[in-house]
């Protein structure tokens, strides 16, 4: 049995507007957790937030540390903070690092201030780039090897994180790889669109394997790596219980959607493996000159393998993934469907 620690009185919550926050504070409430410190980037995100008399809502750029001391401004020993702010696709490579490395020191550095009891910090699999091989998967102890700019930048955050481990702050590291489920934004609509027409790209054979997890998975992982004492100081992979191959996830998406309903043209794009290296090479040297480019860095990484082991997760958090690829992706429909979105 996995020793757990007691529900802290408050909860702080970083990008608690994105997908996963949203998810995560769901989740919270459900299980009880009213007070809640909670950080969203913009006025305009305020409504993605539950409302409560004990729900405390800050509204600004977490790369501003005053913005970030206002967040913690009350907590102390018996708060966790759980971090799940970053920015994925942006237009300028730049503000990989404003956001999630400067924005992460901003919150290692107000943590250690506070003296808050845990922090969990939502990494990636990207600090650690693609599989050398097909069969290969990440270990729990793996050396970086940054994938471009987003990669780098949560390396950085890695790295400030296990700094401050050192210099005394109890926070731990969770890394999801590719998630999915409610609360998505346009892109994973996107995705079942292009699934659904028979227009999403697959490289070569397709055989290559990609780790995901469905949110609420990965919820259970964080909130597992905030309550288990013994995860101080260490990283952690937080996914489903195996990786799929890409020709996998497009079939079982495919009969997600004729299952809720759709019809769904067979097959996929097919490209040769030439076209991943092609599209490599242009995000390089595009996010060379300062610019990112969402559909180009996607496309680069659609003949790489990204798989990893929960192993460590499994015996050292109690973590179990209870939903797998296909009653995920019927519950992300489902979800699409009640917000009138159309796929």
């Amino acid at each position: 049995m996995t020793e757990r620690s007691a529900v802290p009185a408050c909860t702080v919550v970083t990008g608690a507007a994105g997908w996963l926050g949203r998810a995560l504070v769901h989740r919270l409430l459900a299980d009880g957790r009213t007070r809640l410190r909670v950080l969203v980037h913009t006025d305009a995100e305020r409504p993605l937030v539950p409302q409560g008399d004990d729900i405390a809502v800050e509204v600004g750029d977490i790369g501003d540390r005053a913005v970030v001391d206002r967040l913690f401004a009350g907590t102390g020993a018996d708060t966790d903070v759980i971090h799940t702010a970053g920015v994925i696709h942006p237009s300028r490579v730049a503000d990989f690092f404003h956001v999630n490395a400067e924005g992460t020191r901003n919150v290692v550095a107000a943590a250690r201030a506070a003296g808050i009891r845990r922090l969990v910090h939502v990494s990636s699999n990207s600090p650690f780039g693609t599989n050398p091989h097909p069969d290969d998967v990440f270990r729990q102890n793996e050396p970086y090897h940054p994938y471009y700019g987003y990669g780098r930048s949560k390396m950085e955050a890695e790295q400030a994180v296990f700094a401050a481990v050192e210099q005394g702050l109890d926070a731990t590291v969770v890394r999801p790889p590719w998630f999915y489920g409610p609360f998505q934004p346009a892109r994973q609509t996107t995705f079942f669109r292009m699934v659904r027409t028979g227009r999403f790209p697959v490289i070569g054979d397709g055989g290559q394997r990609r780790s995901m997890v469905y949110v609420d998975n990965l919820v259970d992982g964080i909130l597992a790596a905030e309550l288990t004492p013994a995860a101080r100081g260490k990283g952690y992979w937080i996914a489903d219980a195996r990786p799929y191959p890409v020709t996998e996830i497009v079939a079982t998406v495919g009969r997600a959607l004729r299952d809720e309903g759709y019809e769904v043209k067979d097959g996929a794009l097919r490209l040769p493996r030439i076209a991943g290296r092609v599209a490599e090479l242009g995000d390089r040297l595009i996010q060379g000159v300062g610019r990112y480019q969402q559909q180009l860095h996607v496309l680069g990484e659609m003949d790489k393998t990204i798989a990893c082991d929960i192993s460590a997760s499994t015996a050292e958090l109690g973590y179990e993934p209870k939903v797998e690829l296909y009653e995920g992706m019927r519950r992300s429909i489902r979800w699409c469907k009640d917000q009138g979105l159309e796929l």
